[in-house]
C-alpha cells in the first residue's frame, strides 16, 4: 500500500493538552486516495473519546489502553463509519454515537451498523459537556455533520466540511484532481460534493459563524493537512462565500427595514 505523507501511522500523536491524533491510510473514493485521520480525547475522568476512529491495528490499541479506556465512539458524519465496527468489537462497553443518517448510509453500501446513541444538534453530551462543545451543522436535509471544539486544546475538530489535500504528497496522477476539486492545500475547503448539499447556505452561515465565536486556534481536519494556528482566519478563509453572501444578506434586510421606516 502507497504511502500517505503522513506516516508513521496507526500511532498516537500528541497534539495538544489532552488530545492526540492517529494518522490511518489512505481510503479511495472513486479512485482518488484521501489520508484519514481519527481525532483521541482523554476526557477529565480519565476515559477516551474516539471521533472517526481509523484502521485499529494492535499496535494501536496496546497504545489506547495505556492512555485510558476507550468508552466513547463517535461517527460524526454519514461517510466516516468504515472502521467503527472493530473498535466496537475491541471495547465492548464502550457507547457508540452517530451523527443523523450514518445508519442508513452504511446499510446503502451493505454494512450493519447499530449505536447507542444520536449526536444531538445543539449541545454536547453529558459525558464530554463542559470539555467539548457539539453542534451539527446546519444548511443540509442530507448531510449531517457534527463538530466539535475541545477546550483544553483550542481546536476545532472538523470532518468533511474541510478538506485540505497536500498535493505533494499524492502520486502525480492524482495531484489535478486534487487542484480541479478545490480542495488542494493552497486554498482547502469543502469538497464540491458536499457543498452541493447544503442548500440552506444562510443556515450553513450560522454555524459557521458560531464556530467561529468559539475562537478557536487550531483545526483539526479528517483529510489532509490540519491547521496548527489562525484557526479562525481559515475558517474565513475556507467559506468565505457563504459567509459574503450572508453579510449580503444583512446589509439587503437592513437597507429594506431603513427604507420602510422612512415611508
Amino acid at each position: 500500500m502507497a504511502g500517505t505523507g503522513y506516516e508513521p501511522l496507526d500511532t498516537l500523536k500528541p497534539w495538544g493538552d489532552g488530545i492526540w491524533l492517529i494518522d490511518g491510510p489512505a481510503i479511495r473514493s472513486r479512485g482518488f486516495p484521501y489520508p484519514t485521520r481519527a481525532t483521541v480525547v482523554r476526557l477529565r475522568n480519565g476515559n477516551l473519546w474516539v471521533h472517526s476512529p481509523t484502521r485499529l491495528t494492535d499496535g494501536l490499541r496496546a497504545e489506547l489502553d495505556a492512555l485510558g479506556e476507550v468508552r466513547h465512539l463517535v461517527a460524526p458524519n454519514p461517510f466516516h463509519f468504515a472502521h467503527i465496527a472493530d473498535w466496537q468489537a475491541a471495547w465492548p462497553k464502550a457507547k457508540s454515537w452517530a451523527a443523523p443518517g450514518v445508519v442508513d448510509r452504511a446499510a446503502k453500501v451493505g454494512v450493519s451498523l447499530s449505536f447507542d446513541r444520536e449526536l444531538r444538534a445543539d449541545e454536547a453530551e453529558g459525558p464530554w459537556a463542559g470539555q467539548l462543545e457539539q453542534r451539527i451543522v446546519q444548511g443540509s436535509a442530507r448531510f449531517h455533520e457534527t463538530v466539535f471544539f475541545h477546550h483544553a486544546s483550542r481546536s476545532l475538530i472538523l470532518t468533511d466540511l474541510i478538506t485540505a489535500i497536500e498535493t505533494a504528497k499524492l502520486p502525480t496522477r492524482h495531484r489535478p484532481l486534487a487542484w480541479i476539486k478545490g480542495i488542494d492545500d493552497s486554498d482547502g475547503k469543502t469538497p464540491p460534493g458536499i457543498r452541493w448539499l447544503f442548500r440552506d447556505k444562510r443556515a450553513m452561515a450560522d454555524s459557521v459563524e458560531e464556530m467561529i465565536g468559539w475562537a478557536p486556534e487550531r483545526i483539526i481536519l479528517a483529510h489532509g493537512r490540519c491547521y496548527e494556528k489562525n484557526g479562525v482566519v481559515e475558517l474565513e478563509r475556507a467559506f468565505r462565500r457563504v459567509l459574503r453572501d450572508r453579510m449580503w444578506d444583512r446589509e439587503l434586510s437592513r437597507a429594506k427595514k431603513k427604507q420602510a421606516g422612512k415611508g
